[in-house]
């Protein structure tokens, strides 16, 4: 028997917390299949043709941020991933109600998306608080690991960014350590706002207005080498 190159992630927790609303029920039915990233391998431009760049959030939550820069941005083709049914649901109901047609989502493993991208296919990507797995013995479910990293690497064109944030102190030493132990990223910041500070163009979620980590949030801007 060969072992799954994949196995389940768990650095998202639950995939489903409560049930679904009727109407975000209804748009995972009807809206969900026609902006669901393709089950095989795919380009970004087969997508979205005309679109000036591709970005992907990693873990997009409820979709707020992911919605509000494909807003903000309607040549950028914005790609979601995020296992969480509930948050998949929330999104595709941002998508209806902005009526975004720049916006493609995955609704699972975020490794099986990256495994169907082509080399460098993306000019930015997004990591914002992830699940933090703070006790030790749970680091290695975190979602920023080495393979993860190169595998970005791979994605983003030279030149390309990687914005990470959290407010959990720890990892953001985790998440720095790794990026800075890779050849392929360079950490931008060049004095304390940098990481201290909200980029201009961050878009603050409910989720972070909760403060449920254990700092104020942190902010790594990486840049493809």
């Amino acid at each position: 028997m060969t072992s799954d190159p994949h196995p389940p992630m768990r650095s998202f927790g639950r995939i489903k917390s409560r049930p679904i609303k009727p109407r975000q029920a209804a748009l995972m039915e009807t809206l969900l299949p026609q902006i669901r990233c393709p089950a095989q391998a795919f380009a970004p431009r087969d997508l979205m043709p005309g679109a000036g760049q591709a970005w992907l959030e990693i873990g997009f939550g409820g979709g707020e941020h992911m919605a509000a820069q494909a807003a903000r941005h309607p040549d950028v083709l914005v790609i979601g991933a995020e296992p969480f049914l509930n948050g998949v649901a929330s999104a595709v109901r941002h998508v209806d109600e902005q009526g975004l047609s720049n916006v493609r989502l995955h609704d699972g493993d975020v490794r099986d998306l990256l495994a169907r991208l082509p080399d460098g296919c993306l000019d930015r990507v997004f990591i914002l608080f992830p699940d933090p797995w703070p006790k030790a013995r749970h680091h290695k479910r975190r979602l920023v690991q080495a393979e993860l990293i190169a595998e970005l690497a791979r994605l983003l064109k030279p030149g390309g960014t990687l914005r990470f944030a959290t407010d959990w102190a720890d990892y953001a030493d985790w998440t720095l350590e790794r990026f800075l132990a890779s050849p392929d990223f360079r950490w931008s910041a060049d004095r304390a706002d940098n990481w201290r500070v909200a980029p201009a163009d961050h878009v603050t979620t409910r989720y972070e207005e909760k403060g449920l980590g254990d700092c104020a949030p942190v902010f790594l801007d990486f840049v493809r080498v």
